[in-house]
């Protein structure tokens, strides 16, 4: 099967490329580190520092993981020519139906950060908002009931 593609910004691949080396250079030494002193003050069957150590130093190799394989599969968005038509990158305006302005930029799902106005091309929202235009209508169907936005500007 093929790797799945991730959609990430240019700053998103960075922010991920600075966490990817910061557990490889910082992170992943000191739990070693803190392991292998754990396993010098007490027997390692009845160690919780010992056991707590191992469960972040799971946890930090898992995120490893994790990054890299994005890292690996990622295609750039928001690099284009500005386009009109709401896609992967866009910034978006929108208002509701009861006129409250929001503002999002359509990112992929692994960089999706809605309190920061990213939304992913997966969610409800940005699904209903790709393909649209400036004073378009977009029907949004959340589990939460469905809901009407105009598009105001695409950025």
């Amino acid at each position: 099967m093929a790797p799945r593609v991730v959609y990430l910004t240019r700053a998103g691949f960075k922010k991920f490329e600075d966490e990817l080396e910061q557990l490889r250079t910082v992170r992943r030494p000191r739990v070693a580190e803190r392991i292998r002193q754990s396993k010098e003050f007490t027997d390692a069957l009845d160690n919780a520092e010992y056991d707590e150590a191992k469960s972040e130093q799971a946890f930090i190799e898992g995120r490893i993981q994790e990054l890299e394989a994005a890292l690996a599969n990622a295609q750039l968005i928001g690099e284009g020519p500005h386009s009109d038509v709401i896609g992967l990158g866009s910034h978006v305006t929108v208002k509701d139906s009861d006129g409250v302005v929001e503002q999002y930029t359509i990112v992929g799902s692994v960089e999706a950060d809605p309190r920061h106005g990213l939304i992913s091309n997966e969610s409800p929202v940005g699904r209903a908002l790709l393909g649209k235009r400036a004073g378009d209508e977009a029907a949004v169907a959340a589990p939460a009931g469905s809901f009407q936005l105009t598009v105001v500007s695409v950025d």
